[in-house]
């Protein structure tokens, strides 16, 4: 091994390589995303500056004014139909969900012995949010289950927690739609990134401690205690008041089915709901002898009938089954929330340039003058509480915030603030929907709701209170990153962590905790052991021994996402597979044993 490893340097016939390697790479062509740092010093998580390349308005005619404010407002309008499509896809797309997966759901939650396990419940909450696609349905399977004595408090925690994470894949498969501009994905992926990865911070330090103490279990009841909570509040259906006049129109379903399923109350009835309401009739008595000139006449032997009255959705009478109406929804809804992300992020690149995005970047992106300069964040915080509260849905707030990150609009340190106050907006919704259940279940609702309250409170008190500790923004822009430079690893980061590793975690946890255990220990001993290892390779290599130093002696394969990026592009010819020529130059540079001596995994 060369001296140069313990000190970090890189000899000059490394550097050399590199030379070479710029000269042979000089004319491959240019990538369409902006320079990085290390090419053309520039940051690559910088705003980016939307100009203006139309004339001036004191340079146009008055046709030309008139035709501009004509073009403008047919924008807005198009905007704004766009998000109202946008929206109306979600809730249909959470439906597809719903009756693709809700047996399911219900099923998995009968399992009492899997849940005592903290980390079998996590998981089921992860899963069972993913598939129905809604926080709000989960939280309320976990309060119908510990009303009926189904399941303790102590045990829906970890599950509380998994819905929490859960919730972040909407954001997650919303950024997808921008991966065809480079710069625009790092953004945005970015940006549902810091969601996921906040959550999964917390669970990490919360977890063990509420299994070992129960905190959160005990801080909510004594939070019962102490104040006198009373029932008939109701959370503000704004948002479903827009939507649900195109939403019904294409399917309605019967929510209770799902948790009659999971307390064990279920029928083999569908989801699809057939009946909307009822409607009484009373068949007139025999009152010929009744003479009453103030009044008419009281029925004496009448009789009273109700009748259901259908549904008028497009599937209310339909003989298909639910996963068939589940996978039609679900490749509809696909395709319109697709073309609508599509349509905003144009239009948004469309109207926001020249004083129009420094006007709108300056004011979401301001700060207060010093010395409190402090609070900004804090007030991004209620912002994005109070309109998730008046949306009354953290996965829309959440949804319409991906697009703006990738356009360049918002910045990740302004996004970051504004996703926790997402996450503590849903969880008062939830408050006031606990207040608005029946006597029988107000106490273990709102024990629920509380919960999931002080989860995300905890969360802000140790990711965001302190800057230094604010460990969410730099790993966010280093997955960023690399997903720019493979945008495959997205799709595998969303299968691993929302679906395969969960299911991988259940599977084991139904073969006991013995053997969750032997199996899950070692890896997390392995996984925790290579993290401090590239700690220490950076920030102090000569405590390590010399192998250690650096992965040189390991497959390339094994060191390097080079080997998979290519039989990646071979499989996927497409221009959004491929990779940058600034990747394939790095991959040139990091099959030189000397340069990699110097560098991290």
């Amino acid at each position: 091994m060369p001296n140069s490893l313990a000190g970090g340097q890189v000899n000059p016939s490394a550097l050399d390589t590199v030379d070479l390697v710029d000269q042979s790479l000089g004319n491959a062509g240019s990538s369409s995303s902006a320079p990085t740092l290390e090419e053309g010093g520039m940051d690559p998580w910088a705003l980016p500056q939307l100009k203006d390349t139309g004339q001036s308005w004191k340079e146009l005619s008055t046709a030309s004014r008139v035709l501009r404010v004509l073009i403008g407002f047919l924008k807005a309008c198009g905007l704004l139909g766009s998000l109202y499509l946008f929206i109306c896809s979600l809730d249909i797309l959470s439906s597809a969900f719903q009756l693709l997966g809700s047996k399911v759901a219900g099923d998995i939650f009968k399992d009492n012995a899997v849940l005592s396990n903290p980390v079998a419940g996590l998981v089921i909450g992860v899963l069972v949010t993913m598939l129905v696609q809604s926080s709000s349905t989960s939280s309320s399977i976990v309060v119908s289950m510990v009303a009926s004595k189904l399941l303790t408090v102590r045990a829906s925690v970890p599950i509380i927690m998994g819905v929490n994470v859960g919730t972040s894949i909407t954001s997650t498969l919303v950024s997808m739609a921008q991966s065809g501009d480079r710069d625009e994905f790092r953004r945005a992926f970015g940006g549902s990134a810091v969601h996921s990865i906040f959550n999964w911070l917390t669970v990490l330090i919360l977890l063990p401690l509420e299994s070992a103490v129960g905190l959160l279990e005990k801080l909510s009841a004594l939070a019962l205690d102490t104040t006198s909570l009373q029932p008939g509040g109701h959370a503000p259906d704004i948002l479903k008041v827009l939507t649900q006049p195109l939403t019904h129109l294409i399917v309605q379903l019967d929510a209770e089915v799902i948790t009659n399923s999971a307390t064990g109350n279920a029928t083999n009835s569908s989801l699809i709901k057939r009946w909307c309401g009822t409607r009484a009739e009373t068949t007139p008595g025999n009152s010929s002898d009744c003479v009453n000139t103030f009044g008419p006449c009281p029925e004496t032997n009448g009789s009273a009938t109700t009748e259901q009255l259908p549904c008028h959705h497009l599937f209310a009478g339909t003989g298909l089954t639910d996963l068939a109406v589940g996978f039609i929804l679900l490749a509809g809804s696909l395709l319109v929330l697709c073309t609508c992300l599509v349509l905003i992020v144009k239009l948004l690149n469309s109207a926001l340039r020249g004083r129009v995005a420094e006007a709108v970047r300056t004011v979401i992106n301001a700060d207060f003058p010093f010395p409190f300069s402090w609070l900004s964040g804090y007030l991004a915080i209620l912002v994005g509480a109070g309109l998730t509260f008046v949306l009354q849905s953290s996965s829309v707030f959440t949804a319409a915030i991906v697009p703006l990150m990738g356009v360049g609009v918002i910045s990740l340190e302004r996004a970051y603030p504004l996703l926790l106050g997402s996450n503590l907006g849903t969880t008062t919704t939830a408050l006031l929907a606990a207040l608005a259940s029946p006597a029988n279940m107000l106490l273990s609702a709102l024990q629920v709701a509380l919960i999931h309250f002080f989860f995300n409170v905890a969360g802000i008190l140790m990711w965001y209170m302190v800057p230094i500790l604010r460990l969410p923004i730099p790993l966010a822009k280093r997955f960023g990153d690399l997903t720019a430079r493979y945008r495959w690893v997205a799709v595998v980061y969303l299968l691993l962590s929302f679906l395969l590793l969960p299911l991988a975690t259940f599977g084991l946890s139904l073969a006991g905790n013995t053997v969750l255990a032997a199996v899950g220990g070692p890896l997390v001993a392995l996984v925790l052991l290579v993290i401090l290892i590239n700690i220490l390779q950076r920030r102090r290599p000569a405590w390590l021994p010399r192998p250690l130093r650096s992965w040189a002696w390991l497959p390339l394969w094994l060191r390097s996402l080079e080997p998979w990026d290519r039989l990646v592009s071979r499989c996927c010819p497409c221009r959004t597979c491929r990779s940058s020529p600034a990747t394939a130059k790095e991959a040139h540079c990091y099959e030189n044993p000397e340069i990699l001596a110097s560098q991290q995994l």
